[in-house]
């Protein structure tokens, strides 16, 4: 797939992710329970995967293939996702989604930027360069530009 492409998929699912805080965000003020927007959210997510996969798998991996993946794996993204979104929920309703997003897409960059450095996770490495370090300077005056500090 062209290289454009994927850049503006990526935007796209920047823009649903907003828009997801957003709503569920509101979901969060309704039920008076951040965590149990994220339970809702994921859930409904569940649902919507699954008809996804059932519509479009090719392959099922067989019983080694699902044996060989570390255990680690089956849950610790679900973790982190249960705590980063629930804290998207809880955030977006006091700090405001432009600060939040804002915020946390920082706390986004810094993670990957360390990780991609030093190739985490198994992913490819990508060096601390010049340019990325006065992205995420950038990025900061962008922050506090945005959020009036």
């Amino acid at each position: 797939m062209n290289q454009y492409i994927n850049i503006l998929l990526a935007f796209v699912g920047g823009v649903f992710l907003a828009m997801q805080g957003g709503l569920n965000a509101q979901l969060g003020v309704q039920l008076k329970n951040p965590l149990l927007a994220s339970l809702t959210a994921f859930f409904f997510s569940t649902l919507f995967a699954l008809v996804v996969v059932v519509i479009s798998i090719k392959n099922i991996p067989n019983a080694s293939q699902l044996w060989s993946i570390p255990k680690h794996l089956w849950f610790t993204g679900a973790l982190f996702s249960v705590i980063g979104i629930g804290l998207y929920y809880y955030t977006i309703p006091k700090l405001g989604i432009s600060t939040m997003i804002s915020v946390g897409l920082f706390g986004q960059l810094i993670f990957s930027a360390i990780a991609g450095h030093f190739g985490w996770f198994g992913l490819p490495q990508e060096p601390m360069a010049i340019k990325k370090m006065v992205g995420l300077i950038t990025m900061v005056i962008g922050i506090l530009l945005i959020n009036k500090v």
